[in-house]
């Protein structure tokens, strides 16, 4: 039972400091602060790092952890894009603005989120099925807009669900419209 404590309290440290590295990831790309906090998001990668060869047995702090990992990884992938986009001259820092190609928006947080819920729901699949290696994140990322693209242009702006489903012994994901 200490350990669970132990465990339960390092992932409530790790909660709290995502929080404030998204505050301060959103405050550098508003113009508020000079310097990128890549210090604070290397100490948070360690801490992750920690617990990714730990085996957890209690089923809701390993779910817990990979939440938080999978968040972690999503933003990362956000900040590293945005930060790209300053090296390009493409995001303008304090304003907001990007003039990157109306083809390629920047995911919001809850975007982001659901690729990586959909992406981990979609790996799982893989392995409970036994069909192979799943795609890469990437290219789950890249289906998942173009497909909402198209429901969009279909049925207007509408909210787009995904799910994943084994239907033959293969994952698939399934797209609809919400009503």
């Amino acid at each position: 039972m200490d350990e669970r404590r132990q465990i339960s309290r390092i992932l409530s440290e790790i909660e709290q400091r995502m929080r404030q590295l998204e505050i301060h990831f959103e405050q550098y790309f508003g113009g508020v602060e000079k310097r990128a906090p890549m210090q604070e998001r290397e100490e948070l990668a360690r801490l992750l790092r920690q617990f990714a060869n730990r085996h957890i047995i209690q089923t809701n702090l390993r779910f817990r952890y990979q939440n938080l990992a999978s968040r972690f990884h999503s933003y990362c992938g956000h900040w590293d894009r945005i930060l790209r986009l300053m090296d390009e001259g493409k995001f303008e820092r304090g304003s907001g603005r990007v003039s990157a190609p109306k083809s390629a928006p920047l995911p919001t947080a809850a975007e982001s989120d659901r690729v990586a819920q959909v992406y981990n729901d979609l790996r799982a699949a893989y392995e409970e099925t036994g069909s192979g290696k799943p795609p890469e994140r990437e290219q789950v990322e890249e289906f998942l807009a173009r497909q909402e693209e198209k429901i969009r242009r279909k049925f207007g702006d509408r909210e787009v669900e995904f799910r994943v489903v084994a239907e033959g012994g293969k994952p698939k994901i399934k797209v609809r419209a919400r009503k």
